[in-house]
């Protein structure tokens, strides 16, 4: 089955919530102590993802295959220490399904994100990806985003160290 993409709603939030917590728990969830990973969890309520899909400041794409969400993005307002030289805006998320991997859909994410980002003005789009994620170092890399620095990203209370990448609009 293709997968179709399309803008959130309030009511995918638990579909999103559920996406997020189920994607970086089987990438990521072995580096942390169980208390540390319950904790950055725990603070993506379904009240948090609500309100981010009605903030007009955030945009989602959503990557459905029938009922199934299989991926989303998500781009936002500046987070991150960095230093715009002009509108920015922030590629906060974009998880896929494992199984959804190589399949194609990373790419027409991808364009998505970089036309939103467009559309909306920005200059420079920013994210941060954790420095062992190579499979998504080297994605974003062929997109043209460049290491600019890095950045320390908490996960309760273990610290983890990702590269900071920017892209040129």
């Amino acid at each position: 089955m293709t997968a179709t993409l399309r803008p959130a709603t309030e009511r995918d939030a638990l579909a999103i919530a559920t996406l997020m917590r189920e994607s970086f728990t089987a990438t990521f969830g072995h580096l942390y102590a169980p208390e540390d990973l319950a904790t950055f969890l725990d603070g993506l309520t379904l009240d948090r993802w609500r309100a981010e899909i009605a903030d007009p400041d955030f945009a989602f794409l959503l990557a459905c295959e029938g009922d199934r969400l299989v991926g989303f993005a998500k781009l936002g307002p500046r987070s991150l220490p960095v230093d715009p030289a002009g509108p920015m805006i922030e590629l906060r998320q974009l998880y896929l399904a494992a199984d959804q991997h190589g399949s194609g859909l990373a790419q027409a994410m991808m364009d998505w994100v970089i036309a939103t980002a467009r559309q909306r003005g920005a200059a420079e789009l920013f994210l941060s990806v954790y420095v062992d994620n190579h499979r998504a170092r080297r994605f974003y890399e062929r997109h043209g985003f460049e290491r600019i620095g890095r950045y320390d990203f908490m996960v309760g209370n273990h610290r983890d160290e990702d590269d900071l990448m920017r892209l040129a609009l």
